[in-house]
């Protein structure tokens, strides 16, 4: 259900913000950013810095395969917002971005390391059923995956667990591709500040 609030909401200076914007990038302002932007005590300012240290923060995983994982645990949720605007930016950070389709199509024959093939599997598995045995952790490790890159995979997890979620409550508007693109180039200049 699309609530109204998320376009009318908000005090004169963000809705400000919002028009410059628009009129600098010539996209709407996407849901996601209007969510944070609408209660930022009660929701927003946690939420931005939670993910943007998941996302951006210190990790042996490159922003890109961070993006990717985003992605991949928003094609699991099914959430065609996230979807979209994680694939462009996992797309332009990665430096082979037909990875990212072939990952979301196929993850078992995608060419990826396998390391990261191990943790997303890791990741669809938590994501779908909501645990994981010690055997799940087992396996991730014996692939090299080291235990702090076990916990920065799953900050993006539960970071798009929860916006996956909010994405499709809220029913947030999926963008055009030249949309999601601009907003990629945002969260890789910017983060998710």
């Amino acid at each position: 259900m699309r609530l109204d609030i998320l376009n009318t909401g908000y005090r004169p200076a963000t809705k400000l913000l919002f028009g410059v914007i628009r009129a600098f990038s010539g996209h709407p302002v996407p849901d996601a950013a209007k969510l944070v932007f609408y209660r930022p005590d009660f929701y927003g300012d946690r939420a931005k810095d939670f993910t943007h240290e998941a996302m951006r923060g210190p990790s042996a995983w490159s922003v890109g395969e961070r993006e990717l994982m985003a992605a991949y645990v928003s094609q699991v949720n099914d959430t065609a917002f996230c979807i979209g605007a994680h694939s462009a930016t996992a797309r332009q950070a990665l430096p082979d971005a037909p990875t990212v389709a072939a990952v979301l199509a196929d993850l078992e024959s995608a060419p990826i390391a396998e390391p990261l093939r191990a943790t997303l599997r890791m990741l669809g598995k938590l994501t779908r059923h909501g645990d994981l045995s010690a055997d799940d952790m087992r396996a991730v490790l014996a692939a090299g995956v080291t235990v702090r890159q076990v916990e920065d995979a799953l900050a993006v997890c539960a970071a798009f667990n929860i916006t996956d979620r909010l994405a499709d409550v809220f029913a947030f508007d999926v963008l055009s591709p030249e949309g999601f693109e601009a907003g990629a180039k945002y969260l890789l200049k910017r983060g998710y500040r």
